[in-house]
Order: structure tokens, then sequence, then C-alpha cells
């Protein structure tokens, strides 16, 4: 079925339970996430701001707490991405896919 947007009544489409367990399965992932997320950088910058004999500690020569905790911040920021690329490849695309098989887009 090859329909034009205009053709589409997006409000039906958003009704429809399979719609709605997308928005379920999206939001139930990404809300915790980026939760969990934020409080880790909170606690990274409370740290920094309050914590510094903790955060200026050596590990290995001139390499610190503070300078180890701040990489894994870009770490994390991949591994939460990659994440979220398996979970909608397995779990989100599946049911986009049907849903614009079925209305057309």
């Amino acid at each position: 079925m090859d329909r034009t947007e205009a053709d589409v009544d997006w409000e039906h489409v958003q009704a429809t339970p399979e719609f709605q367990l997308l928005r379920s399965r999206r939001r139930r992932f990404v809300f915790p996430m980026t939760v969990a997320f934020l409080a880790w950088y909170l606690v990274y910058v409370l740290l920094a701001d309050y914590a510094h004999a903790f955060m200026s500690a050596r590990l290995w020569g001139n390499i610190t707490v503070g300078l180890v905790l701040g990489l894994a911040q870009f770490v994390t920021t991949f591994v939460v991405t990659a994440l979220y690329v398996r979970f909608a490849n397995r779990k989100l695309d599946p049911l986009a896919a049907e849903l614009r098989a079925e209305y057309g887009r």
C-alpha cells in the first residue's frame, strides 16, 4: 500500500495498540537510562566539586581518580548508545516496520 503522508490518519495510527506498544517499549528503555546517566553525571560533578581529595588521588603516575571518572563519562555515552541501538534493533524496529508496512510511507 503506497500512501502519501496526507492520506494517513495519524491520530488513528497513534491510537492503535501496536503504536502504543512501540511508545511504551521506547519509554521503558529511554526514561530509566536517561535518569541513570544523569545521576551518574551528577555524582561526577558533585565529586569534582566537593571531594577534591578523592578526585585528585593518584592511581598511576599522573592519572587521578577524577581523570578516570571523567573518561568513564565518555565510555558511558558510547555504552548507552550501543545499548539503545541493540534495543531498538531488537524491540523497536520490527514493530515500527510493521506499522510502516500497514500504514505506508
